[in-house]
């Protein structure tokens, strides 16, 4: 696990040991090993669990199956964590989807049901002693130790099962109203920032669905709610493409790439990871990761075309950093997302739909709030100068305290020329 989902899964696993009331039993070692003892020192006679995609975590729960079924155990697992078993979406002749929109009509608006509702909370558990050899979550060690760089994202969440529920009503009442096109916009507040909580189990992808449609009635919000409950579906459509395609995370899924001429520039990667491209839009999408563990979804789009197009860098430079850096990091999500806007994977954007990162600074962000927000230095910059620094006079940049190149660097690439660079090289990848 990355560093921020290490961080996360800390605050997760204290939220959940305090609704069991300090029963919660944590283990370090091979999954195989540990659940072998902890049968037998239980006398354990079934085990239940609910599912994992990856493909390692696939391979795991297989063997612990089969260890299991070798004791006489019995061995079940669920799905807790989708909308729809992965295998159970398939086109006509048995084959996966390749393409997002027949898949999501297909498999979750076109069902003969609608996905399951979520069942009710257990009100009552009855716990066996704590087993002796059991660990404390602080005993993981899942929190970073030098630098403490974890404790400027704590104010930006509440992580738990009750505060992803906090956070989808929050959502519902306030946010779903306008999110089609409020979801563009990264200084207001029409996203969700669910990821992270759906990832986690703390709230699951059916609870979310069924409280949204309902909404949707509620609020005279069908157009908004039919675009929320499409983003589920595209985090359904990532797993399915995991699933039949075990290798997303580093090899693209359009072979024409394999041919590409991608780039290897270690400072030019620094200063993405930085935020210190001297776009501004890019930057402060990088630095709002850095801070929160988050990046707003328009800005994830903008600062990967950057990476692959404007400096020509491998997609996968991109989704490593993300795995460490986004709480939400989700395997299958961020695979998926780093090919579409790369344009080698499945449905993919086109690799010449090249973001402009001042175009789109300008009409995601026309004001400069989110700019602002996260780089300072340049905050009393007019509105019309805020997204392209560079082409502010010197006198107004003396006004605003600003130090041309110095105080925020200039842009390390001509986006013009990076566009046709990357075109370019597009162009040889045809067979």
């Amino acid at each position: 696990m990355g560093g921020a989902s290490r961080w996360w899964l800390h605050h997760s696993l204290n939220s959940l040991n305090e609704s069991l009331s300090g029963n919660l039993a944590c283990f370090h070692g091979d999954a195989r090993m540990v659940i072998r003892d902890l049968c037998a020192a239980t006398k354990a006679s079934a085990v239940y669990w609910n599912r994992c995609y990856e493909p390692w975590r696939i391979q795991r729960d297989t063997d612990i199956k089969s260890m299991l079924d070798e004791n006489g155990i019995t061995a079940e697992s669920y799905n807790a964590s989708l909308l729809f078993e992965p295998w159970t979406i398939k086109k006509d002749d048995g084959t996966p989807y390749k393409v997002f929109t027949p898949f999501f009509r297909r498999g979750c608006l076109g069902s003969a049901k609608q996905p399951p509702d979520p069942l009710p909370a257990i009100r009552k558990i009855d716990f066996a002693p704590r087993p002796q050899d059991s660990l404390s979550v602080d005993a993981l060690e899942l929190l970073p130790r030098h630098p403490q760089w974890d404790k400027k994202m704590d104010c930006h969440w509440s992580i738990g099962e009750p505060g992803a529920k906090k956070r989808l009503d929050a959502f519902l009442d306030h946010g779903l109203k306008g999110y089609k096109e409020g979801r563009n916009y990264p200084a207001l507040d029409h996203v969700s920032r669910l990821s992270p909580h759906l990832h986690f189990g703390e709230v699951s992808p059916r609870t979310a669905w069924h409280k949204a449609r309902a909404c949707m009635v509620a609020d005279q919000a069908e157009t908004d709610g039919d675009c929320f409950l499409s983003e589920l579906g595209w985090r359904e459509f990532s797993h399915s493409l995991l699933y039949y395609n075990h290798d997303l995370p580093t090899n693209a899924l359009q072979t024409r790439f394999n041919n590409f001429p991608w780039a290897r520039d270690d400072k030019a990667l620094d200063r993405w990871q930085r935020g210190e491209t001297g776009y501004p839009i890019v930057d402060a999408g990088m630095r709002e990761l850095w801070e929160t563990g988050y990046m707003h979804n328009r800005v994830r789009m903008i600062v990967g075309s950057f990476l692959v197009k404007d400096l020509l860098l491998h997609w996968t430079d991109g989704e490593k950093w993300f795995w460490d850096c986004l709480a939400d990091a989700d395997l299958a999500n961020n695979a998926a997302s780093w090919q579409w806007i790369a344009g080698c994977g499945a449905d993919a954007a086109p690799y010449f739909r090249v973001f402009n990162p001042v175009g789109q600074g300008e009409k995601f962000d026309p004001k400069g709030e989110y700019v602002r927000r996260f780089i300072p230095e340049i905050e009393k910059l007019p509105d019309d100068l805020i997204h392209k620094p560079w082409e502010a006079p010197d006198l107004i940049l003396k006004g605003a305290g600003i130090s041309r190149g110095k105080t925020y660097p200039l842009p390390m690439v001509d986006h013009k020329a990076a566009r046709e660079r990357a075109l370019t090289a597009f162009q040889s990848t045809k067979l």
